[in-house]
């Protein structure tokens, strides 16, 4: 039986921290290195413990003399446990945790790339504990603000992305009340609006398709006195989105992208102008995109995305029985 890549990497941490050739820096960077290609590369969620395991022995290592090397191994820590399959509450507030005691320590002695990152990570676990009870979600959207001084559209076009795009996703995820519905809506698709402006086809694609899509998903559900010009507005978004995603390349994209459009076409008539007229003709473009996006999605075993299609192609079947 051939030995893991946790075994391998733990002897190897271990025979760095016995040689004497190496300071003690060296040690805990060695240690950090280790843990850093188990963290980038697991085969099993044990990598992925043990590469915890490295990065906590090499904070133990760092005492009160090494605190930039400390603070590095804590956000290593963080985000190992924060990426641990079905990572639990606890695994997440040690996370969060790790990144709250780094950050002072990386504003004073870190670049500002190193610091802009453990933001980013920072406000991806807020907004995990958010559904838990355990975090506010204003804490992980101001985490994200902070990131974007660093991370611009002009240097960091890909972080930019996401980083609106995860700031959209937690206005919509924003309790408010009833009334103020409309307001965490707005500033989700003004987000998306504010990326696209920088994040072109052309350069960023795989970004761009993303951006589209998301902004498909808000405007079709946007509280408005307009939902068909919403919807129409929403079918567009996911067109340019489909300039980039296909059944070829980028399967699950693409099924996730036609069933949004597919939903949007649903609740869509025909002829804008003449609404009383129906949407017979979109109700079977929808049927088309739910059923092309069935297939996709059981081919890949994606089976609660399939279950959901399911559900769509049987509602949409008594709506096309309806109108004929």
């Amino acid at each position: 039986m051939n030995p893991s890549m946790t075994d391998s990497a733990v002897k190897a941490a271990i025979t760095a921290i016995a040689s004497e050739s190496a300071t003690t820096a060296e040690k805990i960077q060695m240690l950090m290195e280790i843990a850093l290609g188990l963290q980038k590369k697991p085969k099993t969620a044990k990598d992925l413990r043990s590469a915890v395991g490295l990065y906590y022995r090499a904070y133990e290592m760092c005492g009160e003399d090494y605190p930039l090397l400390k603070a590095k191994a804590q956000v290593g820590m963080a985000g190992t446990l924060q990426t641990i399959p079905d990572a639990g509450s606890e695994l997440l507030l040690q996370a969060k945790a790790g990144y709250e005691a780094a950050l002072p320590i990386l504003q004073q002695l870190a670049s500002p790339l190193e610091v802009a990152e453990s933001q980013m990570n920072l406000g991806l676990v807020l907004q995990s504990l958010v559904p838990l009870n355990l975090a506010r979600i204003a804490d992980s959207i101001q985490a994200y603000h902070e990131a974007l001084r660093v991370f611009t559209w002009e240097k960091y076009p890909q972080e930019y992305a996401i980083l609106y795009n995860n700031i959209a996703i937690a206005y919509l995820s924003m309790p408010l009340a009833s009334e103020r519905e409309y307001l965490r809506q707005g500033l989700a698709v003004q987000s998306f609006e504010t990326a696209l402006k920088h994040i072109t086809l052309i350069d960023h694609p795989r970004e761009y398709a993303m951006l589209q899509n998301n902004l498909g998903n808000a405007l079709q559900y946007l509280i408005s006195s307009h939902p068909v010009e919403n919807n129409m507005k929403a079918i567009a978004a996911y067109d340019q989105a489909l300039k980039v995603r296909n059944a070829r390349d980028t399967p699950l994209e693409y099924a996730n992208t036609i069933s949004n459009k597919a939903n949007a076409l649903f609740n869509l008539p025909d002829n804008p102008e003449k609404p009383e007229n129906g949407n017979f003709q979109n109700l079977l473009q929808a049927r088309t995109y739910y059923q092309t996006a069935w297939e996709i999605f059981t081919q890949h075993k994606q089976l609660e995305q399939a279950e959901i299609v399911a559900q769509a192609l049987q509602e949409i079947a008594l709506e096309i029985t309806s109108c004929e």
